[in-house]
């Protein structure tokens, strides 16, 4: 006979104890960035504000606006629409089309916009086909815009649909095949099913993968600078840097995280006390539909348009670059841009994961209310862009420094300089601030896969917590461990808003000295290092492409 058992069963009793203690000064520690921007606001900024206020802030929330309406609606058709048809279908290509629709998700924004600007701008390939060798020589030959508030819309939509595809797919697989088939039976087609019956169960996968590429889309930085798209991230980079305003820049931070507030709201109460819930026992092999004719070559054109467009093209686009002019391209070494960016990364996700370890280890240990609210602060920092994460933590640091500097001198007259600010110490506390919540989940699902019994038997043999954290749950959850490491890795390597407001004087990462050549205009420069994080960014596609092969298993097609 089998027992019920939950992870409490064996837990230590609630108290206050070392875990406790660690995993709220966690999340103490790594939500202090978020407050110290929210309470910018109480700071008189002097005239700098009221300057904002007058000049960008309306073109700075207009623009956020019809980004996230245009985004938004771009990633709900393609995801949905694509994750329906290699769920739901079956026709030439589908295999491959299934993992290959995640691809565009290995693609940082700001590359793809670089890459389509160099395609589409006067003097690209493009304009120099239609109008030298096919002799197409009108000067009001219409070529579109990419520099553009239309340009960014479509750039960040072929890198975000994977999103909502990824959800939705999911989402899809998991439906009743009973209720489905039972639809098919009362007289309602593929298309009355997907619109009246698998769409409404899906909703909330469609919101929660929405709701990610809209955040994304407000923390953007690169492809909006690129394309002249004026956004509350170019405004807070500006102000920051250009400008030499930190309190201003504060501020800028603290209404975009009203904007990313606004955005988990309105999710969560658009699902209201509707439930989205089916039968169970219902899962089975299920029937997808054989697509034949025009109908089957339409299915793999839409799945396979995403990907031309997102990852195809603009990988043609910056190997031609280099194609074109190979010495000026390769001129720039990039091995230490790469060791930089390697260091970065590896440290980073160490620190990160572990850190992930102990506040997922004292959530399975010392479950309530308080190391769960530690869990939620500790995960929040995701949903921060970069560059809100990098002002929360330049100005108290620089604080810090400041006072450590003044003291210094009027005790010992020596200058201490920058110990925190300007370092790689509050680069690394930025990637963990940003990116502990991708660790957390995957570390945090692999240990609700040990049953709790493994905790009864370790401490019925006279384990401590260390030991059984050591010698138990790590090698069990290694496989998390590593999944958590190489998500963190890659995003680490593509962030480019928080490492370049915290960097080092003269210290250059793949992804800083991309943003350099691109904003130089000198893209030829710009495309190896940026084809490099394209790379790298390929390694948690492949493993989310791998988990997708493993979806429930098909039965015949209809």
């Amino acid at each position: 006979m089998t027992t019920a058992s939950s992870t409490r069963d064996f837990a230590v009793p609630r108290r206050i104890d070392a875990w406790t203690v660690v995993a709220l000064l966690i999340a103490v520690v790594v939500a202090a960035p978020i407050v110290v921007v929210v309470l910018s606001i109480a700071v008189p900024a002097g005239t700098i504000w009221s300057h904002l206020a007058e000049t960008v802030l309306p073109l700075y929330i207009g623009n956020s606006l019809l980004l996230m309406a245009g985004v938004g609606i771009g990633v709900a058709v393609i995801g949905t629409g694509t994750a329906w048809l290699v769920t739901m279908t079956q026709f030439p290509g589908r295999r491959v089309l299934e993992w290959a629709l995640l691809v565009p998700l290995a693609v940082p924004a700001y590359v793809i916009a670089y890459a389509y600007a160099a395609l589409l701008d006067v003097g690209g390939p493009l304009q120099d086909w239609l109008r030298r060798d096919i002799g197409i020589l009108r000067p009001d030959l219409w070529i579109p815009n990419v520099r553009s508030l239309g340009g960014a819309i479509v750039v960040l939509t072929l890198v975000l649909y994977p999103y909502v595809y990824l959800l939705c797919r999911a989402a899809f697989a998991d439906q009743s095949t009973a209720l489905l088939e039972a639809s098919r039976m009362l007289g309602r087609g593929p298309a009355r099913s997907f619109l009246t019956l698998a769409l409404p169960m899906a909703r909330p996968a469609i919101a929660g993968g929405i709701a990610l590429a809209l955040m994304e889309t407000l923390s953007e930085f690169g492809a909006m600078q690129h394309f002249g798209v004026q956004t509350f991230v170019t405004g807070i980079v500006r102000t920051w840097q250009g400008l030499g305003e930190p309190v201003g820049a504060a501020q800028l931070a603290a209404m975009l995280m009203l904007f990313v507030l606004a955005l988990v709201v309105i999710e969560r109460r658009s699902r209201g006390r509707r439930r989205y819930a089916h039968g169970q026992g219902a899962y089975r092999a299920f029937t997808t539909l054989h697509l034949r004719g025009w109908h089957a070559a339409a299915a793999a054109a839409i799945c396979a348009a995403p990907v031309l467009f997102g990852f195809v093209v603009p990988a043609l686009a910056l190997g031609w670059l280099i194609w074109q002019d190979p010495e000026i391209a390769l001129a720039t070494p990039l091995l230490p841009l790469a060791l930089n960016s390697l260091i970065l990364g590896a440290v980073g996700a160490a620190i990160t994961v572990a850190v992930a370890l102990i506040v997922a280890y004292a959530m399975r240990l010392r479950g309530g209310p308080a190391v769960a609210a530690a869990g939620r602060a500790a995960a929040m920092g995701y949903a921060i862009p970069g560059a809100v994460i990098a002002v929360g933590i330049m100005l108290p640091f620089a604080w810090i420094d400041n006072q450590v500097d003044a003291i210094m001198r009027a005790t010992f007259g020596i200058s201490t300089g920058l110990l925190l600010s300007g370092t790689v110490i509050a680069v690394l506390f930025g990637y963990v601030v940003r990116f502990l919540a991708v660790a957390l989940n995957a570390v945090e699902a692999s240990l609700t896969r040990v049953t709790p019994n493994m905790d009864g038997a370790a401490r019925l043999l006279g384990a401590t917590t260390w030991e059984m954290l050591r010698r138990v749950h790590v090698p069990l959850i290694r496989g998390g461990l590593v999944t958590a490491s190489i998500l963190v890795f890659v995003e680490v390597m593509k962030e480019l808003p928080a490492t370049l407001l915290m960097r080092p004087f003269n210290f250059n990462t793949l992804a800083v000295q991309t943003y350099h050549f691109a904003a130089d205009e000198r893209l030829a420069e710009a495309a190896p290092p940026a084809l490099l994080v394209v790379a790298v960014g390929l390694l948690p596609v492949l493993v989310l492409a791998r988990r997708i092969a493993r979806a429930r298993p098909e039965g015949n097609g209809a």
